[in-house]
């Protein structure tokens, strides 16, 4: 089974163009497949049934997976099969009537513009790893990039000059303006602090971690985090935060939706409409609270 799983990967990766991250995340779900089926002496595709890929399903809910992962692992098991079906490795598609559990919906967690503010106030001195934590910060916040777009930022992607970075992602890139707050972080950081982390190496990622090599998505997933409990913010804070808050405010302030799916990188309107919903519903709240007359 481990085989034709590699071989399924080696088609997203090739064939459709997915991102390394993508292809990781279907690898590790249907290992974690192919492990529950040899336990159960199932070591062959065509031998797994309609039957016992419920009991797979039914397993994962008893062992206390979330109902978000499990829709996960449904649709990677699914895209597998069909793949299979493609390659007439199987005659027929155990998944075929397979339904994922019902996911309540919830709004993405958002920063209120005051508890940003705060946040990005934190790196305030003058070492070379606050001058690099301000710029990452703002420039995140400004345009609301994806933290491994923020991580793999190339010195050539970014125009100091015009105020504008370039995202790319395999075969399509996107073009996101930002403003001078960030293009004067970013500026400090370039003339003062990049050369010193370093260290004499050479790189064309704008930013470095401390050994002057590339920095990890947990590497700044904990500085944001460090940042939030040193500004005294409850709510919790992650990278994604400050793209969904990105995203609420500008449509808050009037920005044209399609503009926003643009900038986020989302390929259809649909999904940046979430914000337009949140902030309906915010203003409903603001209501319900200050009207005489509720």
């Amino acid at each position: 089974m481990e085989k034709t799983i590699e071989q399924f990967i080696s088609f997203l990766r090739d064939m459709k163009n997915v991102s390394e991250n993508t292809a990781v995340s279907y690898r590790r779900d249907l290992l974690k497949m192919a492990n529950y089926f040899k336990e159960q002496g199932i070591t062959s595709v065509d031998k797994i049934t309609a039957t016992s890929m419920n009991s797979y399903i039914l397993w994962l809910e008893k062992t206390g997976c979330a109902s978000s992962t499990i829709s996960r692992y449904i649709a990677s098991i699914k895209s597998y099969f069909q793949y299979l079906m493609q390659k007439h490795e199987i005659d027929e598609d155990p998944t075929m009537l397979l339904k994922g559990p019902v996911i309540e919906k919830k709004n993405p967690s958002v920063l209120s513009v005051s508890k940003v503010d705060l946040l990005l106030a934190q790196p305030s001195g003058d070492t070379p790893k606050e001058i690099r934590d301000k710029a990452m910060l703002e420039l995140l916040y400004a345009t609301g990039m994806r933290v491994s777009e923020l991580i793999n930022l190339k010195i050539s992607d970014i125009n100091l000059n015009l105020g504008y970075i370039t995202c790319k992602d395999k075969n399509k890139e996107r073009i996101i303006p930002f403003g001078l707050t960030a293009k004067r972080a970013v500026n400090t950081y370039m003339e003062k602090s990049r050369e010193q982390l370093l260290k004499g190496n050479e790189s064309e990622l704008l930013f470095l971690n401390c050994s002057g090599k590339s920095m990890s998505r947990q590497g700044f997933w904990k500085i944001i985090k460090s940042y939030g409990e040193q500004a005294g913010i409850e709510d919790e804070i992650t990278p994604h935060t400050i793209r969904h808050s990105f995203a609420l405010h500008l449509v808050e302030n009037g920005a044209n939706l399609h503009a926003v799916q643009e900038m986020m990188g989302h390929s259809v309107v649909t999904t940046t409409q979430m914000y337009a919903n949140m902030k309906s519903s915010k203003i409903s709240e603001e209501y319900a609270k200050a009207h005489p007359r509720k």
